[in-house]
């Protein structure tokens, strides 16, 4: 090595360019020296050092820490001498550089919903003092209108016989309607028992003529009055016990009151003269005779002949 490029500081050389120190040349006795001790060491029988763990007690000692020597690390003095390393005093200029602020911390979209729907905290209410509610109680109790207690009714109190009741109505409601509309029957039937003669109230009435009256009855025979439900027109059936026949019945009516302006129709084996709106005709011993101004037509009079 060039004896320029070495340089000596308290006695340690150091080389020029590296700056590390260049450790002293080893003799050849000290090396021949380990070596016969090495080879000694290894030669000789030795003892067992093998430690039993069951025995040996653990040491609490703490390890020592090897002592460092000069030479073997970099912890060593430099020179102020040498130029080639910068000084420890200096310490390298960092560039300060402007950076951006940070930004402030955000909530997750999901967090900042939930937090939005929570409901705020309800407050506790005020207590009001026992004085106040009292007088709060009273001024309410006060302001009702105060309703006396009624006693229910007997059909409320007795709901089946409400029902019983009900049903009765009902039925009555239906007997008087039906007996209204079988009056005229119920009427002829009772007259013709009291007179002694089979009369009949006829099933088939001219439209726009009703039962006029109560239905009068003589001995062995019944009368029926109709009336027309507009204007002042009328007729009258007459129902008589006779042994007359067909001819009888023309010769001592008919003739009598038309002469000869009549009609004669038939109607199951019946023989029926009309005339002038009114008619006469016999039938299972009783004479019928139809009197009135009222203007029927000989088919209505044949309908009534028919009906009875």
């Amino acid at each position: 090595m060039d004896k320029n490029k070495i340089v000596t500081i308290n006695g340690q050389r150091y080389d020029a360019q590296t700056g590390l120190p260049i450790a002293p040349a080893r003799t050849a006795d000290s090396s021949q020296k380990r070596a016969i001790v090495s080879t000694n060491i290894h030669a000789a029988t030795q003892k067992s050092r093998t430690l039993i763990r069951r025995v040996a007690k653990k040491t609490t000692k703490p390890l020592a820490r090897p002592v460092k020597t000069a030479g073997r690390t970099m912890d060593i003095a430099r020179s102020s001498k040498i130029t080639h390393f910068t000084s420890r005093t200096q310490s390298p200029t960092i560039s300060a550089t402007k950076e951006s602020p940070d930004l402030p911390p955000t909530n997750h979209p999901i967090v900042s919903r939930a937090l939005s729907n929570q409901k705020p905290a309800a407050t506790a209410p005020i207590q009001k003092p026992a004085k106040e509610i009292k007088d709060e109680a009273i001024a309410a109790a006060l302001a009702k209108p105060t309703v006396k207690n009624r006693k229910k009714s007997f059909l409320k109190r007795h709901p089946r016989t409400l029902s019983i009741l009900s049903l009765f109505i009902v039925v009555a409601l239906i007997g008087a309607y039906l007996t209204y509309l079988n009056m005229p029957n119920l009427s002829v039937r009772i007259a013709s028992s009291r007179a002694g003669v089979e009369a009949q109230y006829p099933e088939y009435r001219p439209d726009g003529y009703s039962l006029d009256g109560p239905v009068t009855f003589s001995d062995g025979e019944v009368t029926i009055n109709f009336k027309a439900n507009t204007g002042n027109s009328k007729f009258t059936l007459k129902q008589t016990k006779s042994s007359w026949d067909s001819s009888a019945v023309l010769d001592n009516i008919v003739r009598k009151k038309a002469g000869e302006q009549y009609l004669t129709s038939q109607e199951h084996g019946i023989t029926i003269f009309s005339y002038n709106g009114n008619a006469a005709w016999v039938n299972g011993g009783i004479l019928y005779t139809i009197e009135g101004d009222a203007p029927l037509s000989s088919d209505q009079i044949r309908r009534i002949a028919d009906s009875l």
